[in-house]
């Protein structure tokens, strides 16, 4: 028997760890630019490059919530994915590279306040990988027990 519960939730993890891995990315290629030792338009360019896959993993993680019925999830990570939605429509997405300092400061606050949402995301899909796990054990060993004594 498959448990698709913990498999779903092990899915849920390695898209967290995508979304912290980029958002990481970002947080130090700014910060590199802050410390000057990255150049505005190579910092912008890797940023750019990575916005919208980040954008686009986050709408699939929403959207794999409310696919598995998953309703506070879904209902936690929605307002984050309407606003990358907001921010690409009207194109704010990007990092400009003429501005990028006069905007740097804030583009870090946004980006950390984005992995803290993330880190407490992890913690939950952590906890619910983890009670999954326990429960499709315990859920083999009532058939087993169910076997013998049948």
């Amino acid at each position: 028997m498959v448990a698709w519960e913990a498999i779903s939730w092990v899915i849920f993890f390695i898209i967290n760890m995508s979304l912290i891995a980029l958002n990481l990315y970002q947080i130090v290629c700014l910060s590199d630019l802050e410390a000057d030792y990255m150049n505005p338009y190579e910092s912008s360019a890797r940023i750019n490059a990575v916005v919208i896959p980040e954008f686009a993993l986050h709408g699939v993680f929403c959207a794999l919530f409310l696919l598995t019925g998953h309703w506070l999830m879904f209902l936690l990570t929605l307002p984050i994915a309407c606003y990358n939605t907001m921010l690409y429509m009207n194109r704010q997405h990007l990092i400009d590279v003429t501005e990028v300092f006069r905007f740097l400061n804030a583009e870090k606050k946004y980006r950390i306040i984005k992995l803290a949402f993330y880190l407490l995301l992890f913690v939950l899909v952590i906890i619910r990988l983890v009670l999954s796990i326990i429960n499709s054990i315990m859920d083999e060993d009532d058939g087993v027990h169910e076997a013998l004594w049948s």
